[in-house]
């Protein structure tokens, strides 16, 4: 049986919010380190020249060309990877669209969820339906609008 998925924070364990405010700040480290030339370069259009001794100190002009060049390459890499996962998700729905489709029956449904059929049709004409279910989260009883 798959793990509950926790939407209340603080039912979770203390590892599992440790490791998720881990990540938090691993991941908000990266956008500043991937921000700051950016931040740099508006500062010097915006007239604080400290950035051509910073330039200098990183080898100059020459040293910038070839980081845009690998700053190049890693875009074009992200966009062929990007445009492939889209195509394969876009194949992937068109063979399992057909078949999610199918038509199930009453029957069917019935004898997966283990409830008798009578209360399957009576439950879909009804506008509030509460479901109780067992600690294996099979399906114990129904409860309909208007019943007390």
């Amino acid at each position: 049986m798959k793990q509950y998925i926790i939407n209340v924070p603080q039912l979770q364990s203390v590892s599992k919010r440790l490791s998720s405010f881990a990540v938090s700040v691993i991941c908000w480290i990266m956008w500043g380190y991937l921000l700051y030339p950016i931040v740099t370069v508006i500062n010097w259009l915006r007239g604080d020249y400290d950035v051509i001794n910073e330039m200098r100190w990183f080898g100059g002009y020459k040293s910038l060309l070839e980081l845009l060049e690998i700053y190049l390459g890693t875009l074009i890499i992200l966009g062929v990877v990007w445009i492939a996962w889209i195509l394969l998700r876009k194949l992937r729905r068109q063979r399992i669209l057909p078949a999610a489709k199918k038509k199930v029956t009453d029957d069917e449904m019935a004898t997966f969820y283990q409830v008798e059929k009578e209360k399957l049709v009576q439950s879909r004409e009804q506008q509030n339906v509460t479901v109780f279910f067992d600690e294996h989260g099979q399906i114990v009883d129904f409860k309909f609008s208007g019943e007390s």
